[in-house]
């Protein structure tokens, strides 16, 4: 949505103005939305949010500028292991803010409500457990795991301390994603039999290929090497291993983790399914010989029990702007998410099926067109034209980063569901990651969405 091209600015700059809104007052009560979002409910200073940033690298710290948009939330402490990135964050939001490596002391503080974690994958179950057990609510960035295992345990300390939990794919707030469900469930395609989506990425953009800038003072007196290595297997400094983590297994899930993850999300929310019982994937290093572990092009193919194939591909070697798509086939039409659209095309159902019978013999052809044209007379054609495209396009300035926010504070503060919690977290990073663990192993594996399991 939006959120992509802010993001490119965002990332292309690291700064954007903490004061300001980032988004039209329109945004916020959209046509689409759901009813309890469109009334403008005013916060009282009871329901005020004071939130904490966990990883403020650059997807933590362009969430916190959006989370802030919020009504009510106030950043009040933020934690990194780099020097640099929290000096910046007193930059942006002033020196009132507490900064510190060591996320276990915002933890402790008894007036941080919430926190967003934004910490390389390898932490993210850590840091979520340790929130949660603290009496916090956590919005936790996307893929919810790195490893299967961390997935019962993030689910049970959701469900043992109550506290709420949303996983960061942010489409599944999106007002277009919302309309393609909304189209899909009313039939307006038919009965889905594939579905295929893309992102590819030109390698004349590094950054977005997983190599991210590496600041000039990084050393081990500015990160705190240890600790960020946390679970991962211990070794020296490496600032490449800091700071483009989601290149090395250790640290991350690839493209798969980074990207098949936003497309799972997407899939499972439109189409209310739980996930796909066999994946097999393929793809390898092809571009970017720069040591990286995890493959830069990935395909992967997904077989559904609901009766339709998910076909996924993330290529960062392609030579023409990034590309990204997500097209939904239907045994009577076709839905596409483009940008910030939805389009249905349809091919309109003739009044009679159509016919070959050129080959025949011309009596066999006449008595064929005497029994056709009995069967199918002859109509003439009335009512509405039929709509062979439709589209519906989001505001100019939409960000499902806001609603997805939006979403979680409103369940901070109502002590409700939200849109995303841990069990569909973890459906939608247990299917993404199972194109690794094909990919890894070279083989088809079989998984069950409703126990969350590999067999």
């Amino acid at each position: 949505m939006g959120e992509k091209l802010n993001r490119r600015d965002f990332l292309k700059t690291g700064s954007v103005m903490a004061t300001g809104s980032l988004l039209p007052e329109e945004v916020r009560a959209s046509a689409w939305a759901a009813p309890e979002a469109q009334s403008a409910r005013a916060i009282s200073a009871n329901d005020h949010i004071q939130l904490a940033l966990i990883g403020a690298g650059t997807r933590g710290q362009y969430d916190t500028h959006v989370a802030a948009q919020v009504p009510g939330v106030k950043l009040v402490a933020v934690a990194d292991c780099y020097d640099g990135r929290l000096i910046h964050c007193r930059e942006t939001w002033g020196d009132s803010i507490s900064t510190t490596r060591d996320y276990r002391e915002i933890l402790a503080r008894s007036d941080v409500d919430a926190v967003v974690i934004a910490t390389p994958n390898h932490w993210h179950k850590q840091a979520a457990v340790d929130a949660m057990n603290a009496g916090k609510d956590v919005y936790l960035e996307k893929p919810m795991i790195h490893l299967y295992s961390d997935g019962p345990e993030l689910i049970e300390t959701a469900r043992k301390t109550q506290r709420v939990i949303q996983v960061g794919s942010q489409r599944v707030s999106s007002m277009i994603y919302k309309k393609a469900k909304q189209l899909i469930e009313a039939g307006a395609i038919g009965q889905i039999s594939v579905i295929n989506a893309w992102w590819d990425r030109n390698p004349n953009d590094p950054v977005m290929a997983f190599d991210s800038t590496i600041p000039p003072d990084a050393s081990p007196d500015t990160v705190d090497w240890l600790r960020f290595l946390g679970s991962a297997p211990p070794e020296p400094f490496n600032a490449e291993h800091f700071f483009q983590w989601q290149k090395w297994k250790a640290f991350g899930n690839g493209v798969a983790g980074g990207l098949f993850v936003h497309l799972f999300s997407g899939t499972h929310f439109i189409t209310s399914s739980h996930g796909p019982t066999k994946a097999v994937a393929m793809g390898g290093i092809r571009y970017w010989k720069d040591g990286r572990d995890q493959p830069d092009v990935l395909l992967g193919l997904f077989d559904y029990p609901e009766g339709f194939n998910l076909h996924l591909r993330v290529n960062f070697v392609y030579g023409a702007a990034e590309n990204e798509g997500f097209v939904f086939t239907g045994s009577e039409g076709m839905l596409e998410i483009s940008g910030d659209a939805v389009v249905v095309r349809r091919l309109p159902r003739p009044p009679a099926p159509s016919y070959g019978i050129s080959s025949f013999a011309n009596t066999t052809q006449e008595k064929f067109l005497a029994e056709y044209h009995k069967k199918y007379p002859a109509v003439h054609p009335s009512g509405e034209p039929s709509a062979e495209e439709e589209r519906y396009a989001a505001p100019p300035g939409y960000n499902d980063v806001y609603d997805h926010f939006n979403n979680f504070f409103d369940a901070v503060r109502l002590r409700r569901p939200v849109v995303e919690d841990a069990v569909f977290g973890f459906r939608a990073a247990g299917a993404a990651l199972l194109a690794n663990v094909s990919y890894d192993q070279g083989k088809i594996i079989q998984w069950d969405p409703e126990a969350m399991k590999i067999h």
